[in-house]
């Protein structure tokens, strides 16, 4: 299928009103290690960074590591995470990955990010985060507001994640691909809400595909 990429002039001139908006824009996720993340970023699937962040502090208190981790069983790990959504698959995953981790790569989290995606529960975007957040390796991670936002302000036009991820590395510097997810996702979050975005309010309206069919509907 042949993708259609913006120019990188309408892409700067994006991160630029975006950086405007969400000066402090980061990772959402609490973490002191990169096994930390990489736990926390496991936990977030179909979860809220602000639920994982009230599960994991006690977690990593008691579990900072994967040999802590193992040590705790299905049914302590289990009784720290039970609040975060599919709490059952995610502690089978966490503690195939911590097995792994101990018996493949010495207990530490591999750099690499086709080493990260052969651990259970690891798919592209929790390995493009940790790599991005933990060892500064620039990354787009496309998860549901990167991959809502990208398409409504016309960065992209892919039809799932891997699409999307892949337009956004053809029309963003690569230096920026880090800071473009972390900003893609504060929009998400704040003004271009999934059901309501603030459209009216948005100083990128101009331009933007999503806006640009409201418009049109309001006429019609």
């Amino acid at each position: 299928m042949a993708l259609h990429f913006v120019p990188t002039a309408k892409a700067k001139n994006i991160l630029d009103q975006l950086r405007k908006l969400y000066p402090e824009a980061h990772c959402g996720l609490d973490y002191r290690s990169p096994f930390e993340l990489l736990i926390a970023t496991i936990l977030s699937a179909q979860c809220t960074d602000k639920r994982v962040n009230l599960i994991t502090p006690d977690l990593f208190k008691k579990a900072d590591s994967p040999q802590k981790m193992l040590q705790l069983g299905e049914k302590g790990l289990m009784s720290y995470i039970k609040t975060c959504g599919l709490f059952q698959a995610k502690t089978k995953n966490i503690l195939a990955t911590c097995q792994k981790l101990v018996h493949e790569f010495n207990g530490e989290v591999p750099q690499n990010f086709d080493a990260l995606t052969q651990l259970p529960g690891v798919g592209r975007k929790t390995a493009n985060v940790v790599i991005s957040n933990a060892f500064g390796t620039p990354a787009i991670a496309v998860d549901t507001h990167v991959f809502r936002v990208s398409r409504r302000l016309g960065l992209a036009k892919g039809k799932n994640p891997l699409q999307v991820e892949l337009e956004l590395q053809k029309t963003i510097p690569r230096a920026h691909w880090t800071e473009a997810h972390h900003l893609l996702i504060a929009h998400g979050r704040g003004l271009c809400d999934a059901r309501k975005p603030a459209c009216d309010a948005c100083p990128l309206q101009r331009g933007c595909r999503y806006f640009s069919g409201l418009k049109k509907s309001r006429k019609s």
